[in-house]
């Protein structure tokens, strides 16, 4: 059997905007190569706690935190941390896809381009195996010219993923993936975050307990106190995670999403 390597360690991490507290006392140890499931009611401090894991909160205004958060032992929110390695290493996808208003091949190029000067014919390598990676070369490859915004809704949300891919992150985190999506649509992200399993370490919020339960191996269940403070009540193997072995707040909110 495998030993489970730790890739984000969180211990008592609390985290504040604009001195508002958010998120309370959340411990938990993210697994390498595996998928992670972030669920709770809207409100909880999900988005806000993924987005913490790669300091993105920090572009949306003043913020303070308590604790730690290690990627593979470094506190990430060390003083002599370097922002933009963090957030090529830990790479976000959104719920809503934010291309550029560029073409198909200089979405996927651009945060390589960031990083370091290629030889052009090695920064067109890097581009095909990013689309195919993402499972869309096949549906781009003659039009890599072509605006990215031309795309389905679909498409570009994989765009997004070739995209962080071509970087090479150790982590993606996902938000709300599958959101807007049609069910085949949905089918691709979902087989394609499948194929990429064993290669990253994958954490993605979902409120869809279905898709939860088919692709994630650890679920974190959020939820608030009574002062709306986010949570962390659960966090345990998914296939773990059934109702009857909940505490009571646990036990109605996915007693109820599994209706």
């Amino acid at each position: 059997m495998n030993k489970i390597i730790t890739a984000i360690r969180v211990k008592n991490f609390s985290f504040y905007y604009d001195n508002q507290k958010i998120i309370e006392d959340v411990s938990m140890e993210i697994p390498q190569n595996k998928i992670t499931a972030i669920i709770g009611p809207s409100g909880c401090g999900k988005s806000t706690f993924l987005k913490s894991l790669n300091r993105m909160n920090e572009l949306e205004g003043e913020v303070k935190v308590e604790g730690k958060v290690e990627f593979f032992g470094q506190n990430i929110y060390g003083r002599r941390v370097n922002l933009n390695r963090l957030r090529r290493q830990i790479s976000t996808i959104y719920a809503r896809p934010n291309l550029f208003p560029m073409s198909i091949y200089d979405n996927v190029a651009y945060g390589v381009k960031l990083i370091g000067w290629h030889p052009k014919v090695e920064l067109d390598e890097i581009v095909e195996l990013a689309l195919k990676a993402a499972d869309i070369w096949e549906e781009v490859k003659n039009k890599l010219y072509k605006s990215a915004l031309e795309l389905s809704f679909g498409q570009q949300q994989r765009l997004c993923i070739a995209r962080a891919l071509a970087v090479k992150p150790q982590v993606i985190l996902m938000d709300e993936l599958c959101v807007g999506l049609d069910p085949i649509a949905t089918m691709k992200i979902e087989e394609l975050i499948e194929c990429l399993r064993s290669e990253l370490t994958i954490v993605f919020v979902s409120h869809n307990i279905q898709q939860v339960s088919r692709l994630s191996d650890f679920t974190a269940l959020f939820h608030y106190n009574e002062n709306r403070i986010g949570q962390l009540l659960e966090f345990a193997p998914t296939k773990k995670l059934v109702p009857h072995t909940f505490n009571s707040r646990s036990r109605d909110y996915v007693s109820g999403r599994f209706r």
